[in-house]
């Protein structure tokens, strides 16, 4: 039989429905998941077709997930945090939603503190327990969109939650009939996707959620948690830890729209940025992230990465002002206290800055050979060089002429009597055994010392 579908919008094939497999016994992937042996890539060579949505956003867990793993936000902070977001997400709402706790006083005093800021963009929505309690302390607030718990993986279903697949399933079933009878959008995050029995649980489970949602006439969004970091980007991979084919068979199998359709990953195989740039590419309208990456273990999905990315693939940034990044890192620095490695891009103290003379005598002549793109333009952060023994004479006119804003005539160049002067000093430093790079402080003393003999 031939039906129109409602993703690609062409005659197929009505697909076979796929039916809860309630076994016996859990599948937990022994071939490729070996906990005594790093996890395995397998391939079956079967493509599934690139399918970007029409509109693609960014929505944040920085204070939901991200907070997780650090010493708690105060509420001053979380304001400042939830401002900076929609600063940098801009009119159009590209950095569409972020999430909060609700669960204790200061949660919700925060929250209704972001509500009165009367900001469109991003949506406030909530993470909560499963239970009618929860549910209507949520539509209380005014909110409308909700978070809840389904884990799908046979590790967390027999081994966490001590059930069977049907038992975990009509459970789940239940909470978000919950979340229908008090008028509540709930936002199933499927937990462990990555390890979970696609065909056997995901499909069939999400099925009966698009179901009740077209009974209920309220939306379900459907958040995909690659929550151990094993899924893979590459084409042809076999499920469960293949991005592109957890993504179409959602769409395919189990008729998510896109728009209802999100990833969320974390990065412990470094591969939650590109994790997150397949599941756009082949049909998740939104991707889950965290400000500077920050969340548990070795964090999620950062989302300064994926403002990049956003602007990679569709050739603009639609409203985003990303010299807002900047501010973001310099917040988290100073009024948090986070230590944010030197070599992070774009935020990372050292991530436009060279040491090595080499480049630096490129940036002297066209900062564009070494600089990844305009970041002053861009990040509100100049090129930069650090002085230290490899620094050579180029590199030391262009910190001259950077620090001191020298343009044209007024710039020095290397062979400067005074950056030779400059250059012979910084030797002598690393001669008698120096080891740390010069500071901006001795720098400028030495400069305005070498400036005040040629006077």
């Amino acid at each position: 039989m031939l039906e129109l579908s409602q993703v690609s919008h062409l005659l197929e094939e009505e697909t076979y429905k796929y039916a809860l497999q309630d076994v016996a016994e859990p599948n937990l992937y022994r071939e490729v998941y070996s906990y005594g042996n790093i996890p395995k890539v397998s391939f079956n060579h079967r493509r599934v077709p690139i399918g970007m949505p029409e509109e693609i956003w960014i929505t944040d867990t920085s204070l939901r997930d991200g907070m997780q793993s650090v010493e708690p936000y105060t509420v001053e902070q979380i304001v400042e945090i939830y401002k900076l977001l929609s600063k940098l997400g801009g009119p159009y709402g590209i950095i569409r939603q972020t999430e909060f706790f609700v669960y204790s006083e200061k949660d919700r005093k925060a929250l209704r503190k972001c509500q009165e800021l009367g900001l469109r963009f991003p949506e406030i929505t909530t993470w909560i327990r499963a239970n009618k309690e929860d549910f209507k302390l949520v539509k209380d607030l005014g909110i409308r969109e909700t978070g809840i718990l389904v884990s799908c993986s046979d590790y967390h279903i027999f081994k966490k939650l001590k059930m069977t697949r049907k038992q975990a399933m009509d459970t789940y079933l239940a909470a978000v009939a919950q979340a229908f009878e008090a008028g509540v959008m709930p936002r199933c995050h499927l937990e462990d996707i990555t390890r979970a029995d696609f065909f056997g649980f995901v499909v069939p489970f999400v099925n009966e959620l698009m179901k009740m949602s077209r009974d209920a006439k309220i939306p379900v969004r459907i958040r995909a948690c690659d929550t151990m970091g094993y899924g893979v980007p590459y084409p042809e991979v076999t499920l469960p830890r293949s991005v592109p084919g957890i993504i179409y068979g959602l769409q395919h199998y189990s008729d998510v729209p896109s728009e209802l359709l999100e990833w969320h990953g974390h990065n412990d195989f470094y591969l939650a940025v590109a994790n997150a740039s397949t599941a756009w590419l082949y049909g998740a309208s939104s991707v889950n992230c965290s400000l500077l990456g920050i969340g548990e273990r070795t964090g999620n999905v950062p989302l300064e990465a994926m403002v990049m990315q956003y602007a990679s693939l569709r050739g603009a940034l639609d409203g985003m002002d990303t010299t807002v990044i900047t501010e973001i890192a310099e917040f988290f620095k100073r009024e948090i206290g986070y230590q944010i490695p030197v070599m992070t891009p774009f935020i990372g103290e050292n991530f436009n800055v060279t040491k090595a003379g080499i480049h630096a005598d490129g940036l002297l002549k066209d900062e564009e050979i070494y600089n990844i793109f305009d970041t002053k333009k861009i990040l509100n952060r100049p090129a930069s060089v650090l002085i230290s023994k490899t620094s050579g004479l180029a590199g030391i006119a262009y910190w001259i002429n950077e620090h001191y804003g020298l343009e044209g005539e007024a710039a020095v160049g290397k062979k400067d009597p005074l950056v030779i002067a400059m250059k012979e000093w910084v030797d002598h430093e690393y001669e008698s055994g120096r080891q740390t790079a010069l500071t901006p402080h001795e720098l400028e003393a030495k400069w305005e010392e070498l400036k005040g003999a040629t006077e």
